[in-house]
């Protein structure tokens, strides 16, 4: 019966956060661009009629934004009182951010091997075509002279 208690607690605070600024549901639906159904929803605690994971968290924040809470403390307070799995659902828990973490680090260190290797490529590429094109600026051997009697034989008239 308390937990009932606590989740009524939770749309209670938010339609007495919304009277306080002197705000309308239509005004925050107008601004939020958020159904009347969906926030009236809200404020009844009634999550069943909300979209679920990350969807449902959007709304508290944006409704917690127009009437100006805290729109993290807001949505942890959300989750602590509606801890269902529509509500938590695609929430990162603290292993997802840790594996998030060491994915983001597998992911920097192959982009660093990766731009080595490449470096490597290219500067291989570019030795080759240098040292490619130093053979062929070179001057060729000269030809070994022919002997004289065969020069001679091609250069004197037949009798």
């Amino acid at each position: 019966m308390s937990a009932q208690k606590g989740a009524t607690g939770f749309g209670d605070k938010l339609r007495e956060a919304r009277e306080r600024r002197g705000l309308s549901l239509r005004q925050i639906a107008n601004a939020t661009k958020i159904s009347m159904i969906t926030l009236e929803a809200l404020e009844r605690n009634d999550i069943a009629r909300l979209p679920g994971g990350i969807f449902s968290r959007g709304v508290v924040r944006s409704y917690a934004l127009e009437v100006g809470l805290d729109p993290e403390s807001t949505i942890e307070e959300f989750m602590g009182q509606f801890p269902h799995d529509s509500v938590t659902q695609g929430h990162p828990t603290t292993t997802q951010v840790e594996d998030h973490e060491a994915v983001e680090s597998d992911r920097r260190m192959a982009s660093t091997f990766l731009r080595l290797f490449l470096i490597s490529v290219a500067a291989t590429f570019l030795l080759y075509f240098a040292m490619r094109g130093r053979r062929i600026a070179q001057p060729a051997a000269p030809a070994k002279a022919q002997a004289p009697s065969a020069q001679k034989g091609a250069t004197e008239p037949a009798p």
